[in-house]
């Protein structure tokens, strides 16, 4: 379980504590705005639709509250089992959580009022309505005169209550704590549920694996990134501060001309894809790092039960 070394102590004892499920369209900037609250890029990001498949707890302490952000995967119109299985997950973060964070973008090149996006308003209808909803709306860089957002927000708002509205811009980190603010203060009253220094409850495999991911995503075009999944073989500590961490990872695709293009003439492609994705974990870990990258065709794992619950993809229910 991940720690930040540069992460703030407390100045205050925590009195409230809960989760917050961050849930939206692809796209629209989930992951980006939970780095900007952890200060950190801990989630993998990418300019690819559906880059977060499997929800993702960060926790942050701020105005007397504990706060466990859940970045959630997209909620999309799903052509794969894989698909599906993200929008479940996503789905069932939103059940549990005590709080909503719904997240609408603004579009690039504004030229006139920014109207809703059909697929923002078909999400919002089903957020539940037994507990808060904060709308924060991203991106809001975009556009130099701010009335320009005035129809969304209408639009948006009469759609149904929300606890608070705050436009912020993820990516820049502005207006995060004002979000940090506003979902503080809806958690319900508890204790602290972990460690003060913690960061997420997922092991660092799980972030060997997203971030050799993310890479792909980054370096390859549309044929490649939904097709791929990473699964780590070894992960061993080193034993003393001389020594490396090694990591064994498999690139799964499912043709063999995806695997071609991932490795690239006399592997050049796998070289870069293992370079960035290696100093990735370096950052992290706070160590150095020896990566060992393997491409496997798995034909067809999107569609199978098995192979998803192999590569930890599976949502925890199978009802529809």
């Amino acid at each position: 379980m991940p720690s930040s070394p540069s992460r703030k102590k407390a100045d205050e004892s925590v009195v409230r504590a809960g989760t917050v499920a961050i849930v939206g369209r692809s796209n629209v900037g989930k992951s980006t705005l939970l780095n900007a609250a952890l200060e950190l890029p801990l989630a993998a990001v990418s300019r690819r639709p559906q880059t977060t498949r499997t929800p993702l707890l960060g926790i942050v302490r701020h105005g007397g509250a504990e706060i466990g952000f859940l970045d959630t995967p997209g909620l999309h119109k799903a052509d794969s089992k894989l698909g599906r299985e993200m929008n479940r997950s996503a789905r069932d973060s939103v059940r549990d959580a005590d709080v909503v964070m719904f997240v609408v973008a603004l579009p690039p090149n504004v030229k006139g009022d920014v109207r809703p996006h059909a697929g923002d308003l078909a999400l919002i209808e089903q957020l539940p309505t037994d507990k808060p909803v904060v709308l924060v709306v991203n991106k809001i860089d975009v556009v130099r005169d701010k009335r320009r957002m005035l129809p969304l927000l209408a639009t948006l708002s009469a759609t149904r209550e929300f606890a608070a509205v705050v436009p912020v811009s993820a990516l820049a980190a502005s207006g995060i704590h004002l979000v940090l603010d506003e979902v503080a203060k809806l958690l319900p009253e508890g204790a602290a549920r972990y460690k003060e220094d913690t960061l997420t409850d997922r092991p660092m495999r799980h972030f060997a694996a997203e971030y050799v991911r993310e890479a792909i995503l980054r370096a390859t075009a549309q044929e490649v990134p939904h097709s791929v999944a990473v699964t780590i073989d070894e992960y061993a500590e080193p034993a003393t501060e001389e020594e490396v961490t090694r990591i064994s990872a498999t690139i799964h695709v499912e043709r063999d001309g995806q695997k071609r293009i991932l490795i690239g003439e006399k592997g050049a492609m796998l070289k870069r894809i293992g370079t960035e994705a290696r100093e990735r974990i370096e950052v992290l870990i706070g160590g150095r790092v020896y990566l060992a990258l393997w491409v496997r065709v798995t034909a067809g794992w999107r569609e199978r039960t098995e192979a998803l619950a192999d590569f930890g993809l599976l949502a925890r229910t199978e009802s529809p």
